[in-house]
């Protein structure tokens, strides 16, 4: 079996506390600087002339457009930390109204915005079409050549979160978009710009479908346009819509240091925080790979199973109850009557929250509500809120508002009723498909637009009326991860590809760069397998019916997991080796938090890698201090210079 070969903390030593803890990362004043200057020259006074964003109205581009239309602006003070500024143009002909809403950070070189579009004339407008949130020039500068660095999204293999580099040359150009109306099925929709020392990061929160285009030109200039896919509509009187929202974050100096600025700006203005706080190392238990999901599962079996882990000494906080709790034909994927099986559950499932909320364990319940199959009540009673064809599986329209408004109100009851805890929403279908068939040809990405605005005002009336309730997104693992859903969600399951060491290991290497906050499952005994698997939040997927299982060395690693690790991945992250696929190598990664004088090492040593020795250079240290590393397997600590950590490395052995 391969071993890991260590896992490390390291802090300052006590009597070095005092010495620059301040060697993380921090945004530079030239960064906000940078970013402010920006924002002046698009959303100041006069910002006509350099507007990050374009569209098409009525056969002409908006640029030309402008200069006759009337201009309102708008800013104010959010907090703090944030300042807003409203553009309003409003056509004299024909009363379309276009609003951009800019958010400017005042702690992060970063702006976001968003366009909407309404109708206050009497009758249509002309055609609004090729809607691009984003359309901006960067130029080059110095020799270095632009460097797009990016990532694979959630295809559910190995290749999950995987880094990708492209480079942008002269005449370079290319294309990259989400897949079938999910928005992270295919690649993520992040991407870190790179020339040289400097750089900007792109995000996109948008549910659906966007595409964006990377296009240099033969001399020293990138364009990059992103938006949904396919806008060409015409607005009905009275009418609005959105379009995605972009984020820019500016940066200057190192690639690595610039995602650690961004994992701080997800931490701090992002990451959803119910009852205001940001979540916590979560362990959960479930017996999905036990009872079919739940489709095997009772009331009895789910009580035994809670018990069992706390028995165990396994503390769960929360019971995971997934697929198939639900009234059903022909198992789990048969969704679309939200009621309790009473013929397996005939108390509800109230009575298994009620049994782990006296134990102290809180209760997630999953969902998938878009999706409607037949034979269900939604599919028979409400065929005028679903699109698709008879016969087949549909697609709920949340932009039908009175099928909006009955999934709020009866999934708000269920949790009330039902004592759950947590809200896991699943999606287990491409929309896309669905949404350009429901439009007519002058109204073409209608259909998508209302889809994704109710699912996100869904989701946040959910969360008004449960403040402190924490969601779970999960669109057959971690497809639908865009900016919007992360604000509002957390993927406790990042790829539905599960447990395999090798791969679990590179999902980390990957998404860590990107989301500080996900999770996946664990059913392993050994500390290689179980430590390739532990995130910020684990899953445990033991068969708890079996009692002569390894259930010490589990919680041994798991209390490590809590005490030692899992904080640690709030910090600073830094890979430490090469990106690899490859079972002979060594793989390696640094969480770092130097205003808690702590942090982390993982290094794994996979299977048939014939090198016993890793040597790793560690990164934002205070080459002037020492620090004190321990072993946390045989407890061996030490102490290291910081220059020697970061010039020649930690040194890793592997028996």
């Amino acid at each position: 079996m391969p071993r890991l070969s260590g896992l490390f903390r390291c802090g300052l030593a006590v009597a070095l506390m005092a010495c620059p803890v301040a060697y993380g990362v921090k945004v530079s004043p030239e960064e906000l600087q940078d970013a402010r200057r920006w924002v002046a020259a698009r959303f100041g006074e006069t910002p006509q002339t350099q507007l990050p964003f374009s569209f098409t109205y009525d056969g002409k581009p908006f640029k030309e457009l402008v200069a006759g239309w009337k201009l309102s602006r708008e800013s104010r003070k959010l907090d703090e930390r944030r300042s807003e500024h409203v553009l309003t143009w409003t056509d004299p002909k024909t009363g379309l109204i276009v609003r951009c809403v800019a958010v400017e950070y005042r702690d992060f070189p970063t702006v976001e915005w968003t366009l909407y579009f309404k109708n206050t004339g009497t009758a249509d407008t002309p055609i609004i079409e090729n809607i691009q949130a984003l359309d901006a020039g960067f130029e080059r500068q110095g020799k270095d050549e632009f460097l797009m660095h990016h990532a694979v999204g959630s295809p559910a293999d190995g290749s999950d979160y995987s880094p990708l580099e492209t480079l942008l040359g002269p005449n370079a150009k290319k294309r990259i978009s989400a897949a079938g109306g999910r928005p992270t099925n295919s690649d993520l929709c992040y991407f870190n710009v790179q020339q040289g020392g400097r750089g900007t990061i792109i995000a996109v929160g948008w549910p659906g479908q966007w595409a964006g285009e990377f296009a240099r030109d033969g001399g020293g200039n990138l364009r990059i346009a992103i938006g949904q896919e396919l806008t060409h509509f015409k607005l009905l009187p009275g009418e609005e819509v959105r379009s995605p929202l972009i984020a820019l974050q500016f940066w200057i100096g190192d690639y690595i240091r610039s995602q650690n600025v961004w994992r701080q700006w997800m931490i701090a203005h992002n990451i959803p925080r119910p009852g205001g706080e940001l979540p916590k190392p979560l362990f959960f238990g479930c017996s999905s790979r036990a009872y079919e999901e739940m489709i095997k599962a009772s009331e009895e079996n789910q009580m035994m199973f809670i018990d069992r882990y706390l028995e165990e000494d396994l503390k769960i906080d929360y019971w995971w109850m997934d697929a198939g709790w639900y009234v059903n034909q022909s198992g789990w994927p048969n969704v679309g009557t939200w009621e309790v099986d009473l013929k397996r559950f005939p108390r509800g499932l109230r009575a298994i929250s009620d049994h782990a909320h006296a134990k102290g364990v809180k209760i997630l319940v999953w969902f998938e509500p878009e999706r409607v199959t037949p034979g269900t009540w939604l599919y028979e009673k409400h065929p005028e809120w679903l699109l698709g064809k008879d016969g087949d599986q549909k697609l709920l329209n949340l932009g039908n508002p009175d099928a909006c408004k009955w999934l709020t109100d009866h999934i708000n009851k269920f949790l009330t009723d039902q004592g759950v805890d947590l809200y896991r929403q699943d999606f287990n279908m491409d929309p896309l498909n669905f949404w350009r068939a429901a439009d007519l040809p002058d109204r073409q990405g209608i259909t998508e637009i209302r889809h994704v605005t109710n699912y996100l005002a869904y989701w946040d009336e959910l969360r008004r009326r449960h403040p402190n309730m924490l969601i779970d997104s999960c669109a057959s693992g971690g497809r639908r991860n865009d900016l919007e859903t992360l604000r509002r969600a957390v993927p406790l399951l990042r790829s539905d590809f599960l447990l395999e060491p090798v791969s679990q290991q590179n999902h980390t290497y990957g998404i860590a760069f990107w989301i500080p906050f996900y999770g996946t499952g664990i059913n392993q005994f050994d500390a290689y397998g179980l430590r390739s698997c532990i995130c910020p939040h684990v899953t445990a997927c033991y068969d708890m019916r079996r009692q002569d299982q390894d259930y010490s060395t589990v919680r041994r690693l798991l209390r490590q997991w809590r005490q030692e690790i899992a904080p640690n991945h709030w910090g600073d992250y830094y890979p430490l080796t090469p990106y690899s696929k490859d079972d002979n190598v060594w793989t390696a990664w640094q969480f770092d938090r130097p205003e808690q004088g702590q942090g982390m090492v993982q290094a794994f040593r996979r299977a048939k890698s014939e090198d016993k020795t890793a040597v790793v250079k560690l990164r934002g240290l205070d080459p002037q201090a020492r620090y004190r590393l321990a072993d946390i397997d045989t407890d061996r600590t030490w102490t290291q210079p910081g220059r020697e950590l970061l010039e020649q490395g930690l040194r890793i052995e592997s028996d």
